[in-house]
């Protein structure tokens, strides 16, 4: 007879078992590999292309847009794994836009660390009390990282922008420091200045004395305008606006020399002469009475509380000592004597 095939034997109860011990040790000592290349990773400093690497992370980015934003920007790592690792720690969702910066020793969990708590790279920007919306702008444009998208617009086009079309921009921005992270446009903190101004405004207006010769905001806007640039000493501010609002009850020009200078423009080159006060322009509160027809600059919290809450005096005139104080006068006569005093040399 030929010869039977044989039969293979299953494997005995025994052998089977030591097959799935071996088959789950495997697979447990690939786990611990991973899990151990994986920790290795995460704990690692990120190598980078540059002592600072930096990125800004635009609102809508998703998570592997970012991982590959940060690897083109010089993180050396592959864009796969930053993603795996955003994804694996369940995070990834709370990525924050921003503008942000590594530095050498950052690990890919700081850096995510970094992402989900909004901890960017800001700047600042300080714009000073009593500056003109022109010298605000050249603040803006000379900014570090700043995005200059309103640098190729018309003041009217800027305005425009804000959503306040047809306004002048002069003393609509308030003075304060600002921080902004890198590479936002400086519209954005105009935007920020402008709402900060009109807060502070409406904050200021709703706890004005009553009786004033103020009929708007606008107007106190624009009296806080002129202390603020009139004013040399802090102390002096409440009196000086005092004087102001005595002449406007009384219908006496404002007689302020800012104001003429502001009116100037261009052609005023520092020494201001008989003429320029003579020079009619809107400006002009030598010939023209009350107030003029925008701020002249962009007053501080403590102007624009003065312009509504001033001091209560009979004063219409001050002259100024020399020292950043005042002389204050009720009448012209005590008015003359302190300018020959202090601006004549008692001559």
């Amino acid at each position: 007879m030929p010869p039977q095939p044989q039969r293979s034997r299953p494997p005995s109860p025994r052998s089977a078992a030591r097959i799935i011990v071996w088959a789950a040790l495997c697979a447990f000592i690939a786990a611990a590999l991973v899990a151990g290349a994986a920790a290795w990773w995460l704990w690692r400093p990120l190598t980078l292309a540059s002592p600072v690497v930096e990125l800004s992370i635009e609102p809508g980015m998703t998570p592997r847009e970012v991982a590959q934003g940060w690897v083109t920007a010089g993180v050396a790592t592959s864009p796969d794994l930053l993603f795996e690792w955003f994804r694996w720690s369940g995070q990834a969702r709370r990525i924050r836009a921003g503008s942000y910066a590594v530095e050498p020793g950052t690990t890919p969990r700081q850096l995510l660390d970094k992402m989900v708590q909004g901890d960017e790279q800001l700047e600042t920007v300080r714009l000073i009390e009593g500056w003109t919306f022109r010298q605000f702008r050249q603040a803006l444009a000379q900014a570090p990282h700043l995005r200059p998208a309103t640098a190729s617009m018309s003041e009217a086009e800027l305005m425009q922008a804000l959503g306040r079309p047809g306004v002048a921009p002069e003393g609509r921005f308030f003075p304060d420091t600002y921080r902004y992270s890198r590479g936002v446009s400086d519209l954005t903190v105009l935007k920020r200045a402008h709402q900060s101004m009109q807060q502070r405004l409406e904050t200021v207006w709703a706890s004005r004395e009553s009786g004033l010769p103020l009929q708007t905001a606008e107007e106190a806007l624009i009296l806080a305008s002129i202390v603020e640039k009139e004013t040399g000493r802090a102390a002096d501010r409440g009196r000086i606006a005092g004087v102001f609002v005595n002449r406007l009850r009384i219908g006496m020009p404002l007689q302020t020399d800012p104001t003429v200078i502001y009116g100037l423009g261009d052609a005023f080159d520092g020494n201001l002469r008989k003429r320029d006060l003579q020079a009619d322009t809107p400006w002009n509160t030598y010939t023209r009475r009350g107030l003029p027809p925008t701020p002249i600059a962009m007053p501080g919290l403590a102007a624009l509380r003065a312009a509504v809450q001033p001091e209560v005096s009979k004063d219409l005139y001050f002259v100024a000592r020399g020292d950043g104080s005042s002389v204050f006068s009720p009448t012209l006569e005590a008015h003359n004597r302190a300018v020959n005093q202090y601006q004549r040399g008692g001559r």
